[in-house]
C-alpha cells in the first residue's frame, strides 16, 4: 500500500516533518526515498521523496528542485528553517515538487526510519522485522536490556506520564521503589509527587543532559540513586530513560546513556506510526470488505477471513441524553472500548479482525461448526460488556452470519439497523441485540425517517386532538397515548399519566368526542397508535 506526501504530513507533521510551500495533494502516491549525494547524478524511482542531506543555500534548493522537477519526483526535504524568498516558490510551483522542512533537532536517521515504516505499509506481518541499532524495531524491552548492559546499571523507559513502557533485566539489584514501579508498570504517585515538586521533570525535559537524583533515605523505599535522561523527537518529548545507580557514571557510560536516548526515540516513533499503521491498514481493510464492493474478496483475504463465514458485530456508545454528553472525552472513550473489542475477539478466535470506522467498532468473528452463530455472537457481546461493566455506555448489534463474501454488505446493513435501536434507547438496560429482536423498532425509526423527509404532520382524529389540547390546554393526547400503551387497560393507563380510574374514564370519553374516534375499532386504533409513534413520537 503506498502513502503520498499528505499522508507523510498526516503522521510526522509537526514532530519531525513541516510543510515549506507546495501542493501535497498533486504529488501522489511517495514511489521511494532517496538521499541526495551532490556527487552522482541521482537515479530516482518515480514520485521519490528526496532527503536533502546538507542542502541549505537557496541557490541549491532552487537548482535541486528544477533537477527533481525534471524526474517528476514528489517531494524535497531539506534542514528547517528554510527560506523561502520568491526563486524558492517559483521552483516548487513550476515543478510541482513539494518542500518539506525536518525539524530542528530531529535526525535524518529518524526521519528515514519513519518514512521506511509508512512506505512499507502491506500485509500485517508479513515482512521481516525491521532492525534499529541492531534489535527489532519497536522492541523497548530488548533496547532496554542493551542499554543496561552498556551502562552496568537496570533501566526502566517511560512515556512523560511516567509510565513504563518497557524495562530491562537484573531489577532486583535496585530497591523496592523500583520494584513497586515495574510491577504496577507506573512510578508511584509519592515518588512522582516527589520528583515534581524537586524540578526533576522540569530539568530532564528541558534539555538532553543527564539528571541525577540523589537517594532519600527518609522516603520509603527509595534508597538508590538515579539517572536519568529525556527522550526527545526534535522538539516532542516522547518519554525518559531512567537507570538505579549505586555511583555516578563514567563519562563513557554517560555518553553511552546519552546516545541511547537517540535509539530510544526512533524505536518509540517506529512504535506509534507502526501502531497508527497498522491500525489504519486494519481498518481499511474492514471498510472495504463490509461494503462488499469490487475489493471486498482481496480484503478478506488480507485479513485472513477468505473462504470463511463470518459475524458481524458492531459496537458503538450509547446515545445520552442532554447534560451527560462530554464531547471531548467521547472519541478518546470510543477508541479505548474499540481496543478492549478487538483484544476480546482475538482471544475468541486468532484470525477476528476489528477496527473502528466512523463512530462505530466493527467486529468481523469466524463461524466455527454448525451451532446457531448469531446466538454465539450474542454470547461474545454479552460477556464483553459484563467485563466492561455499566461505567461505558456500550451496545453492541450482531448481524446474520454472513456465509460468503457478497453477504457481508447485507449483515453489515442488519447490524447497523440493530444498532441504531440500541443506541436510540440507551435508559431500557437493552445493550446486546440481533435484528430480530428489534426489527419492529428499526422499522419505526426508519417510518419515522420517511416521514421527516415528506414533512408528515398528523391528520384525522390525532390532528384534532393536538389542536384541541393546544386551544384548551388539556392532555387528551397523553391520556389517548397511556390507554393504547396499556392496551384498553384502564386501571394501569390512569397509574402512568397519575389521575384516578375515574376521571380517566372520563377523558377518555371526552376525546374520543372530540377526536371523533371510534376506540372499538381496531383499524381506527391502529391508526391512531401509528400516528403516535411516527408521526408525532414523544
Amino acid at each position: 500500500m503506498s502513502a503520498g506526501v499528505v499522508r507523510v504530513l498526516d503522521d510526522l507533521g509537526g514532530t519531525l516533518l513541516d510543510l515549506v510551500h507546495g501542493d501535497p495533494g498533486r504529488a501522489g502516491d511517495i514511489g521511494g526515498v532517496a538521499i541526495h549525494d551532490p556527487f552522482e547524478e541521482p537515479v530516482l524511482p518515480r514520485h521519490a521523496l528526496v532527503l536533502g542531506v546538507g542542502v541549505r543555500e537557496q541557490a541549491d534548493i532552487v537548482r535541486l528542485l528544477r533537477g527533481l522537477g525534471k524526474q517528476e519526483a514528489a517531494g524535497l526535504v531539506v534542514r528547517a528553517p528554510v527560506a523561502v524568498p520568491a526563486e524558492v516558490t517559483a521552483a516548487v510551483d513550476e515543478t510541482g515538487v513539494v518542500l518539506l522542512g525536518l525539524t530542528r533537532g530531529a535526525s535524518w536517521a529518524q526521519l528515514a526510519a519513519m518514512l521506511r515504516a509508512l512506505l512499507a505499509e502491506g500485509d500485517v506481518g508479513q515482512a521481516e522485522p525491521e532492525m534499529l541499532g541492531g534489535v527489532p524495531s519497536g522492541d523497548l524491552f530488548a533496547v532496554a536490556n542493551a542499554i543496561a548492559e552498556l551502562i552496568d546499571a537496570p533501566v526502566t523507559i517511560e512515556d512523560p506520564r511516567s509510565r513504563v513502557l518497557a524495562f530491562s533485566g537484573r531489577q532486583d539489584e535496585a530497591d523496592p521503589s523500583r520494584v513497586e514501579t515495574i510491577l504496577g508498570r507506573q512510578v508511584p504517585e509519592r515518588f512522582a509527587r516527589m520528583l515534581t515538586d524537586r524540578g526533576v521533570f522540569r530539568e530532564l525535559y528541558r534539555s538532553d543532559r543527564l539528571v541525577y537524583v540523589d537517594a532519600l533515605v527518609n522516603l520509603d523505599g527509595l534508597t538508590m540513586p538515579r539517572v536519568a535522561v529525556a527522550v526527545r523527537a526534535g522538539d516532542e518529548v516522547l518519554g525518559s530513560i531512567w537507570a538505579a545507580v549505586r555511583e555516578p557514571l563514567s563519562a563513557e557510560r554517560e555518553q553511552a546513556l546519552r546516545e541511547a536516548a537517540r535509539l530510544v526515540a526512533l524505536h518509540m516513533l517506529r512504535v506509534r506510526a507502526g501502531t497508527d499503521v497498522s491500525r489504519r491498514l486494519r481498518t481499511e481493510l474492514l471498510s472495504t470488505a463490509l461494503e462488499g464492493g469490487a475489493g471486498a474478496r482481496e480484503a478478506m483475504s488480507r485479513l485472513g477471513l477468505a473462504g470463511r463465514p463470518v459475524v458481524v458485530l458492531a459496537l458503538a456508545l450509547a446515545d445520552r441524553g442532554p447534560g451527560e454528553r462530554d464531547d471531548a472525552g467521547v472519541a478518546t472513550e470510543l477508541q479505548r472500548v474499540s481496543d478492549g473489542l478487538a483484544m476480546h475477539l482475538t482471544a475468541v478466535h486468532p484470525r477476528a479482525a476489528s477496527a473502528l470506522v466512523g463512530d462505530v467498532a466493527y467486529g468481523l468473528v469466524p463461524v466455527e461448526g454448525e451451532g446457531d452463530g448469531e446466538q454465539w455472537a450474542v454470547s461474545i457481546a454479552t460477556e464483553f460488556l459484563d467485563r466492561v461493566g455499566e461505567r461505558v455506555p456500550a451496545v453492541v448489534a450482531i448481524g446474520p452470519v454472513a456465509e460468503d463474501v457478497p453477504a457481508l454488505a447485507g449483515a453489515r446493513a442488519s447490524a447497523d439497523r440493530a444498532l441504531r435501536v440500541l443506541r436510540a434507547e440507551p435508559r431500557t438496560g437493552r445493550r446486546v441485540a440481533r435484528l430480530a429482536d428489534v426489527q419492529v423498532e428499526a422499522l419505526l425509526l426508519e417510518l419515522r425517517d420517511l416521514v421527516a423527509a415528506r414533512g408528515d404532520r398528523p391528520t384525522g382524529p390525532v390532528a384534532r386532538l393536538f389542536d384541541y389540547d393546544r386551544q384548551h390546554n388539556t392532555n387528551l393526547v397523553e391520556t389517548l397515548r397511556a390507554w393504547l400503551d396499556a392496551f384498553g387497560d384502564v386501571n394501569a393507563a390512569a397509574s402512568a399519566v397519575y389521575v384516578h380510574p375515574n376521571t380517566f374514564r372520563y377523558r377518555l370519553r371526552r376525546l374520543a368526542e372530540v377526536a371523533q374516534l371510534d376506540l372499538s375499532d381496531p383499524e381506527a386504533r391502529f391508526a391512531a397508535m401509528l400516528q403516535l409513534r411516527v408521526i408525532a413520537p414523544r
